[in-house]
């Protein structure tokens, strides 16, 4: 039996003084930005690229659209992989959350297969997980000005204990 490490959570504080209750979904544009950083990380290690799937980014809108209320930094606890990503305001993009995931790369230690001490990794072995092939998202602006909540689905899953990503 294979255990994920779902339980990664990384808070992004970040600050942005607007504020707008209206919902995106990733149309084409927000598609190519969520999957552009996370491509390049991926060719960076000879990697096949994500491609995006409806069933997938169905799911992420749905999930996004239940913490829309609250704008919790919570997993889904689904049967995909999954990378959250919260900040502050309404401004934040596809962009920006994908390259936070990708960030991460500076404190995973390959070697070891772990994090660095302090820091996070596990967004960026989803991303580079060998073994996934598709991924869908999901951008909502939270209600009440709570600020902007982004996820990403990853099928097959990744993060294993005990595996290395690639």
């Amino acid at each position: 039996m294979k255990i994920t490490m779902h339980g990664f959570i990384a808070i992004f504080l970040f600050i942005v003084t607007t504020n707008c209750t209206r919902a995106a979904v990733a149309p084409q544009s927000n598609t190519q930005q969520f999957l552009g950083p996370q491509n390049a990380a991926r060719a960076l290690l000879r990697l096949p690229p994500l491609v995006w799937d409806t069933k997938l980014a169905k799911y992420a809108a749905w999930y996004a659209n239940l913490r829309r209320g609250d704008c919790e930094l919570e997993h889904s606890n689904g049967p995909y992989g999954e990378n959250i990503f919260w900040g502050s305001g309404n401004g934040w993009t596809p962009v920006q959350a994908a390259n936070a995931w990708v960030a991460e790369r500076r404190g995973y230690k390959y070697r070891s297969n772990s994090c660095a001490f302090g820091m996070e990794c596990g967004h960026y072995t989803q991303i580079v997980w060998r073994d996934t092939r598709r991924i869908g998202c999901a951008r909502v602006v939270c209600f009440g000005g709570r600020g902007v909540f982004m996820t990403c689905n990853y099928d097959p899953p990744g993060n294993y204990i005990g595996e290395k990503p690639y």
